[in-house]
């Protein structure tokens, strides 16, 4: 079996207590992350900070977000309160993209343009995503929205995408696996009705916006890379009304749809890995 040396021990350095457990995952041919996805302290903390500011964002957005208001203006607040706060949106000229943050209405599972055209009307569901540089640290969060008074169905998918992103969560612990995450939320989905978009995923971030590793929200346990305190990633369950499949648009270059029409829901948060479970560094 080709087993993928990702870990080893710096020459000249004893072999820490975590080397010893990493190595022994590695040996057994599981996928264990690279040296360079386990976060210093200082590093931590800078990525807490951005944290800090990206929770009062979506904060703000909590105030402001209700019938009538376009998603062009939501964007406009959420630029601006960012540079406040001495930070930098990461969306903004992210491999093109025009805006500050995603909007995602009802069937737009992820990646929606803000704009003023688009007015929320009572009944929508909206997920507003962003994601703050401060001092060269990322955070990245989303949050679900409902404008008034919305249908049954719609306020259970809600609900139940954020028991998804709970329940994955829950199964993140140190020394288990990405697959379980996955695994965990899949079937509370499917115990639902729902289904779980596959085209997408979390990942890790912090130094760079997107890095290693991918977090699917669909799975087996035991599987994917190993979860290791330091590491720093997301957790951002898209769940589908309807079915899984999604279509992106050749358009924008960026909205994504579900093919059937119906609804779908996402929440995200970006966690830390402690020796003793997860640190939730967004809300």
């Amino acid at each position: 079996m080709f087993i993928k040396k990702n870990w080893a021990v710096p020459k000249g350095q004893a072999p820490t207590e975590m080397d010893r457990k990493i190595l022994a995952f590695q040996r057994q041919g599981y996928l264990v992350p690279k040296r360079k996805l386990i976060k210093t302290p200082e590093q931590i903390e800078g990525i807490r900070k951005s944290g800090v500011v990206n929770t009062a964002l979506l904060d703000m957005v909590a105030a402001e977000i209700k019938e009538g208001v376009t998603t062009g203006h939501l964007d406009d607040l959420i630029h601006q309160f960012t540079l406040d706060h001495g930070g930098i949106p990461a969306c903004l000229g992210y491999e093109g993209y025009p805006k500050c943050s995603c909007i995602s209405i009802d069937n737009v599972v992820c990646h929606g343009i803000p704009d003023e055209k688009t007015v929320l009307q009572p009944g929508m569901i909206v997920n507003v995503d962003c994601t703050t540089i401060l001092d060269g640290y990322y955070a990245d969060a989303s949050r679900m929205f409902i404008i008034g008074e919305t249908t049954p169905e719609k306020k259970k998918l809600v609900e139940v995408t954020k028991e998804c992103l709970e329940i994955g969560m829950k199964e993140a612990q140190p020394y288990r696996f990405v697959g379980d995450i996955g695994y965990a939320i899949q079937c509370h989905a499917q115990m639902n009705g729902y289904s779980v978009v596959r085209d997408l995923c979390g990942h890790g971030v912090g130094i760079e916006f997107h890095e290693e590793p991918e977090v699917a929200h669909f799975g087996r346990p035991k599987t994917g890379m190993l979860l290791v305190p330091g590491m720093v990633f997301t957790i951002e369950p898209m769940i589908n009304m309807g079915k899984k499949e999604v279509h992106f648009s050749r358009e924008d270059g960026w909205t994504v749809t579900t093919r059937d029409g119906m609804p779908s829901a996402q929440w995200e948060h970006t966690l830390l890995m402690t020796e003793t479970g997860l640190e939730i560094l967004t809300h």
